[in-house]
């Protein structure tokens, strides 16, 4: 069959994907998430591992990959919904928790799109002033700018600078490696530097696992264009690689600057560390982070034109309004990340910490609920109901479930702004987010059997919502 030509700009926003609009391979899911990934924001990420945690750079890198291994892996089994559901990922949240109880989830998503963006605003801007005489304000407007824009034109444009970012930025990492090393070479000491602290090892291992994981809420807004027959493995693997490469590689690099010149910030020691090729590199890795950062405004659009559905059903929301919320969503970041650049390392450190903590309840119930309790099975029409059919509007084994799961981890938390007293007993060993897997799995797993047991399944099969001129079968793997 041939598909008929897609318009410059993406009209869709978060409907259902018809089958006969799927289209791609797995390894598209792999380039996307490793081109997005080799950015100065992960570059970053391992810079705090020796910088602010402390640690030697073997045991830095050592502690970031067994993060990102765990995080790529509840990353990468949401990425297998998206060519079965064929919808975003925050909208499958209502399946969880009700129509208005995902709104309790979505709301805080919507934070961390936000932050995020402001993050790779504060990073791009330290690069452009770092090569150029452009002051860091108009810096960020560029980049936020360029990133809106992309992020507008949508799904596509957004693919294809993955594609084009996981030779190039891949070659200007690997050229940064051998500079650093074989040319400019670094201080003997670069190697021994540091203490392997508790603190510091799972300090990092959170940081690896939440970057991954972090991804989860909107994995599966790049892969629901995907054919359904791609397949449950093929779209986990693909990501999966492709997602923990792309962060282990450029942190490995990260965590290299913090032993040699951890005075200094990411983008300044880099420059240093890469002296005579500092601009070829800096200009890459700054162009990767547009492509992610508009990764971020267009998610973001996409959960926030879902929180707009939820409370007025009959909305059809087309082109033009992600367009409106991404400037939006542009605008806020901008706001944030001018006024948050003076301390950036410390309030990265901590909202990733943070976010973390709101993320593991959220990514245990829907992993739970969609390979458990569902086996991917999912009525789409009552989905984008406002009362949410057959799911209600409000999931309360999900909801407590995840209220519960964030405040255990609170007396297990340890950043730069809070040490609860579970955490400050073990030394300041940060390991909330496990007590938060570890908790809400079987909780939520033991309401909603129960749940179900004291009620009578509806008689209907599961079925999808239907593309014009289109009778879809029912959704499931």
């Amino acid at each position: 069959m041939t598909q008929e030509r897609s318009p410059a700009i993406e009209t869709r926003t978060v409907e259902h994907i018809p089958l006969g609009e799927r289209h791609g391979k797995a390894l598209e899911m792999f380039t996307i998430w490793f081109g997005t990934g080799l950015t100065l924001a992960a570059t970053a990420t391992g810079f705090l591992a020796t910088s602010l945690y402390g640690l030697p750079w073997w045991a830095a890198v050592s502690a970031l990959m067994v993060g990102c291994l765990v995080g790529g892996f509840v990353m990468a089994l949401h990425a297998a919904q998206g060519p079965q559901t064929g919808v975003p990922q925050m909208l499958q949240t209502r399946a969880q928790f009700g129509s208005y109880g995902s709104l309790l989830v979505i709301v805080l998503v919507v934070l961390m799109y936000v932050g995020f963006f402001a993050s790779n605003l504060v990073l791009g801007a330290q690069s452009i002033s770092a090569l150029t005489t452009v002051d860091d304000t108009t810096a960020t407007l560029v980049i936020g700018t360029v990133s809106t824009v992309a992020a507008v034109v949508g799904y596509r444009l957004i693919h294809r600078l993955a594609g084009v970012m996981s030779i190039v930025a891949g070659a200007a990492l690997l050229l940064a490696f051998v500079w650093a090393l074989g040319v400019n070479g670094v201080d003997p000491a670069t190697w021994t530097a540091g203490t392997v602290t508790g603190v510091g090892i799972m300090g990092a291992i959170s940081l690896g696992s939440l970057w991954l994981i972090a991804c989860a809420p909107f994995v599966s807004d790049y892969t629901r264009y995907m054919p359904k027959d791609t397949g449950v493995r093929a779209s986990f693997w693909a990501t999966y690689w492709g997602a923990v490469l792309g962060a282990i590689v450029p942190m490995a690099l990260g965590a290299l600057i913090g032993s040699a010149l951890g005075d200094s910030d990411t983008v300044t020691g880099l420059t240093v560390l890469v002296h005579g090729i500092s601009p070829v590199v800096i200009v890459v890795l700054s162009v990767a982070l547009v492509s992610q950062s508009a990764m971020f405004v267009y998610c973001g659009s996409l959960s926030t034109i879902t929180i707009g559905q939820t409370m007025f059903e009959n909305w059809n929301p087309r082109a033009g309004a992600r367009t409106w919320v991404s400037v939006i969503i542009f605008a806020v970041a901008t706001v944030m990340a001018l006024f948050g650049r003076d301390n950036f390392l410390v309030v990265f450190s901590s909202f990733l910490l943070t976010l973390l903590c709101v993320l593991i309840p959220w990514t245990a119930i829907n992993l739970i609920d969609y390979y458990v309790i569902r086996h991917g099975e999912y009525d789409l029409e009552d989905m984008f109901r406002q009362d949410g059919g057959r799911y209600g509007r409000f999931n309360t084994p999900a909801v407590a479930s995840y209220v519960l799961g964030i405040l255990v981890q609170v007396p297990f938390l340890s950043t730069t702004m809070y040490t609860g007293p579970l955490a400050a007993a073990i030394g300041g060993v940060d390991v909330s987010w496990i007590v938060g897997l570890v908790v809400t799995c079987p909780l939520y797993l033991v309401l909603m059997r129960r749940r179900r047991t004291s009620t009578t399944p509806p008689a209907s099969a599961p079925s999808t919502t239907r593309g014009e001129g289109e009778t879809a079968p029912p959704v499931g793997t």
